[in-house]
């Protein structure tokens, strides 16, 4: 672990490779798991006002749950959280011919709908973050069904930082991240 600014990083961010394997794992973050992804208080509101437009691009399950049960639930935690369709996938996803779970909020987004693409969790996955009064922590979240994306990672050199990149940049900043960046050169450079 290494502080930049008033973040913790894990090095892992640095050391491990990722790119996502769509094709191989079929979107498997999206529909398994014990919880919905993490929201924002700022994503929150976003949702509210954009679900009349993202409405149209999700399944009729996901359409219920949200109907049923909000377009975020408060986890037991506190937290809040997209909700699951029968305490599954995540209520937003959608599945294209060949079964492969997207998102119906990237859906609207790509076709002009609305201006924002997903929730960040989302975008910064398999980075995950948690915020704390003083600072937040930013760690590589290692998942069994993620192996494609591991095995995909190292035959492209992809460290996990530069997968998120841009996700990287719109959680943090483009400071931020170039400072990261000095610091995986520097680490490489030590090796």
């Amino acid at each position: 672990m290494f502080q930049l600014g008033k973040t913790i990083v894990s090095e892992d961010l640095l050391g491990q490779e990722f790119s996502c394997n769509l094709k191989a794992c079929k979107g498997a973050c999206c529909v398994h798991g014990d919880a919905g992804a993490p929201i924002e208080k700022e994503e929150a509101e976003i949702l509210k006002e954009i679900y009349p437009k993202v409405k149209p691009y999700l399944r009729p399950e996901g359409i219920q749950a949200i109907e049923n049960q909000g377009v975020f639930v408060t986890s037991k935690q506190g937290d809040l959280e997209t909700p699951l369709v029968n305490g599954a996938e995540c209520a937003y996803v959608v599945f294209d011919d060949n079964q492969t779970a997207l998102c119906g909020i990237e859906q609207a987004h790509n076709q002009g709908k609305i201006n924002w693409k997903k929730p960040i969790s989302c975008h910064l996955y398999p980075v995950r973050v948690k915020s704390y009064s003083e600072f937040s922590a930013v760690n590589y979240h290692k998942w069994q069904i993620c192996s494609s994306a591991c095995a995909l990672g190292q035959e492209l050199k992809m460290p996990v930082y530069r997968f998120v990149k841009q996700a990287l940049i719109q959680k943090f900043g483009q400071d931020w991240y170039d400072t990261l960046e000095k610091m995986a050169e520097s680490k490489s450079a030590a090796e």
